[in-house]
């Protein structure tokens, strides 16, 4: 019988691996700040006009800003049951993000041409490790991404969602 014996420094070493091994890349902007935990905190914004509710960015502002890699989805999809309950149809303008509330408006901008559209939130996604958005086909086709299927983009928060 082999026994083994851990010796400190080795235990600490794969404590440690454990730990920061996953941790993740941050894909935020400077409209972002990051606290001493490494939660990201949306950077303020001016106030919203009073004839404004709080979850409609102020004219040409918006909520929160975020830059990466977003992809399309489209036929394998189209007709089936979204997360929010919705039909899927892959010619809309609408999107799945992991988080956002469904509802939330966001403008995606193709960093790649510059062309931009705005989309609603209906679904969650992407499953794919890397990426912050994926598009319906409709919305990938006004910013030009079905050729390459995925692109660098910014995302801009216009108006956040009720949940529904």
């Amino acid at each position: 019988m082999t026994s083994y014996r851990w010796s400190t420094t080795s235990i600490s070493v794969v404590a440690s691996l454990l730990i920061f091994g996953c941790a993740s890349t941050p894909r935020f902007t400077e409209k972002e700040s990051h606290d001493h935990d490494g939660t990201v905190r949306p950077r303020e914004e001016s106030p919203a006009k009073e004839d404004q509710p709080a979850h409609v960015a102020p004219s040409g502002k918006a909520l929160l800003t975020l830059e990466g890699v977003v992809s399309y989805y489209a036929h394998d999809f189209h007709g089936k049951e979204t997360s929010n309950g919705e039909t899927f149809n892959m010619n809309n303008l609408t999107a799945a993000h992991r988080t956002f509330p469904f509802g939330t408006k966001v403008k995606v901008t193709n960093l790649e041409n510059n062309k931009s559209v705005i989309v609603r939130v209906n679904d969650r996604g992407p499953f794919v490790v890397g990426r912050i958005m994926d598009l319906s086909m409709g919305a990938a086709k006004e910013i030009g991404l079905i050729k390459t299927g995925t692109t660098r983009a910014r995302l801009e928060v216009l108006q956040w969602g009720d949940g529904q």
